[in-house]
Parts: structure tokens; sequence; C-alpha cells
């Protein structure tokens, strides 16, 4: 599936903000030194847990929007994977890693 202009400017940006590049290919989006973030949109926060599946760090759910935000906290709650917002500020920690 094609990615959203949305996705991909955040993807960017959280990839400049954690000294990394955005990685369009499989696998998660961004793979920084001390986490590893998947960028979703509302429609596609269930992919998540399967693109981060395998990492020992840290993993993450940044989301699109803040709508997408609070559905993400209620699908990964209780789980090891974390959560952010549009901004890349931590809702929910990872317990991974």
């Amino acid at each position: 599936m094609a990615e959203s202009r949305a996705h991909n400017v955040l993807a960017n940006r959280l990839a400049k903000k954690h000294g990394t590049e955005y990685n369009k290919g499989a696998g998660a989006d961004i793979k920084a030194s001390k986490m590893v973030i998947e960028v979703e949109t509302e429609q596609t926060i269930g992919d998540a847990s399967r693109q981060l599946q395998g990492y020992q760090r840290p993993v993450y759910v940044a989301t699109t929007t803040q709508s997408a935000a609070q559905a993400a906290l209620e699908h990964y709650d209780g789980t090891s994977i974390g959560v952010m917002d549009p901004f890349g500020r931590i809702l929910k920690r990872s317990t991974r890693g």
C-alpha cells in the first residue's frame, strides 16, 4: 500500500530528530540507535505490531493524528509497544529492551 503524505512527513521528521533515515522498505520505518519507530495512520494502527516484531530495544508506534494516537493507546494497552503522538512526544513508554 502506498504511504500517505502525512505518514512520509512524520517519518522523515522523526528520522531526522533521531539522527537516522526513514526506511521506506520492509521492516520498521525508523531504526535509531536507542529505539525503533513504526509510523501509522488511524487505519493501519494494528499493522505496527508485525513490523516491530523481533526488536530487542524500545519500540514505538508514532501516529499521524491525535485521534490515531488515542486509538493506538487503547490498541497497545498492556503490551510492550510504546505510543507517540504526531509531534514525536511519548504518550506511553515502551517496556521492551
